[in-house]
């Protein structure tokens, strides 16, 4: 059984043997990934060029996310109750968008600044068209769209919101109830001379999140109730209605008790402090490159398996989550006894940085949490990097885990 909260976040539940009290094996990832969203009022004309105005979500450098092929996903919510899926850019035959860059020999006062200020978040603004109205046999613009071509103020963007009005029903305001985002074009692609790896937007963190749907989804009568559940927010804190800080999980988990006929405060409050979970999530990989981060006894490498990260956060662990040392006992044991490849790991040097996950948001329940996932090269980058063997050792991980915890 599954439940889902405003098409942004899933909960899946494969009903055990076991009573529910005596607790469940969680996997938990989250959907979400750094990008582009459009803002309410996003679109304006300049110099005869029309652009969106973007507000970036999550931690980014900014500076990578110009001068490349984007696409537009999302949705655009009517007044009528109409709601119209968008995705421009992921077809061959699609057009794409993007950021731009500013030429080299023109950079001078840009390359003195800080990387982050090098590009400024106002400043990702996506292009979108350039081309006024014109009448021919291609287009869907009527004589009224083009009679004021030379004396409208604004005539690229006049086009631009003819056509969207003719493909999608769209008007300027219905920008005001829109989700939009911009995000790389493409899908992933094979990655090295002997295709060992995968690059592709959004590893972190679907990288995680696939292989603990597909074993949610084989896990099939188990003893006990096992669940995944799929996220929204995590990039930005895990907040609002649909992220891991929201009651959703809780009133599922109390849907389900009620179901089964057991429900009440006390039981629900057993099911979750007798859980065991792995929060899915992806560590960063050993970079030869940027080897000055990395501690290398305590780093995580590409081809070396799945990664326990005991704790994250940052500093002297500050907002972390710091699994006991009979879970991960526990885990070592089912791991070997399966033949899973796997290695430990934390996020770089002391002091270097950190970062979180939602392992520490599931930790107040009570509940043992670890987080287990896949290293990841260029992290929040537009296009991550990880290695086959490593997602692979992942799912096989995780479904040990749903079967034998």
């Amino acid at each position: 059984m599954y439940a889902v909260n405003k098409e942004k976040a899933v909960v899946l539940f494969s009903i055990g043997k076991k009573p529910m009290e005596e607790g469940m094996n969680i996997l938990g990832a989250h959907i979400d990934s750094p990008r582009l969203d459009i803002k309410q009022n996003p679109l304006y004309e300049d110099s005869g060029l029309v652009l969106l105005d973007t507000h970036y979500y999550g931690g980014i450098k900014k500076y990578q996310w110009v001068a490349l092929p984007m696409a537009l996903h999302g949705v655009v919510a009517l007044k009528s109750g109409k709601v119209i899926e968008v995705t421009i850019g992921e077809k061959g035959t699609d057009p794409v968008v993007g950021v731009s860059d500013l030429l080299i020999h023109l950079a001078g006062e840009q390359m003195q600044k800080k990387g982050d200020k090098v590009v400024e978040g106002e400043d990702l603004n996506v292009l979108v068209g350039s081309m006024p109205p014109v009448k021919n046999d291609d287009t869907k613009l009527s004589d009224d769209d083009i009679k004021d071509n030379h004396t409208d103020k604004e005539p690229v963007k006049k086009a631009i919101l003819a056509l969207l009005k003719s493909e999608y029903g769209i008007e300027e305001e219905d920008f005001q109830s829109a989700e939009l985002c911009v995000v790389p074009a493409g899908p992933a692609r094979d990655y090295g001379f002997d295709r060992s790896m995968i690059m592709g937007y959004g590893h972190d963190d679907k990288v995680c999140a696939y292989p603990s749907l597909i074993a949610q989804l084989e896990s099939v009568n188990p003893d006990r109730t096992s669940c995944c559940i799929l996220v929204d927010k995590e990039e930005i804190g895990s907040v609002g209605a649909t992220g891991m800080h929201s009651r959703f999980f809780e009133n599922t988990v109390a849907e389900v008790l009620d179901r089964l006929g057991h429900f009440s405060d006390l039981a629900l409050r057993r099911t979750l402090s007798n859980s065991n979970m792995l929060s899915s999530d992806v560590n960063s990989a050993y970079d030869p490159n940027y080897a000055g981060v990395s501690e290398k006894k305590n780093t995580a490498y590409f081809g070396k398996g799945v990664i326990f990260i005991k704790y994250t956060g940052s500093r002297g662990k500050s907002g972390s989550n710091d699994a006991s040392a009979e879970y991960i006992a526990r885990l070592r044991k089912i791991m070997d006894d399966a033949g899973i490849i796997y290695q430990t790991a934390e996020l770089g040097k002391v002091d270097a940085g950190g970062g979180g996950t939602i392992a520490y948001i599931m930790g107040n329940y009570g509940m043992n949490v670890i987080d287990c996932g896949v290293g990841v090269q260029n992290m929040h980058a537009p296009y991550e990097v990880i290695s086959k063997v490593d997602l692979y050792e992942a799912y096989r991980g995780y479904k040990v885990f749903l079967e034998k915890c």
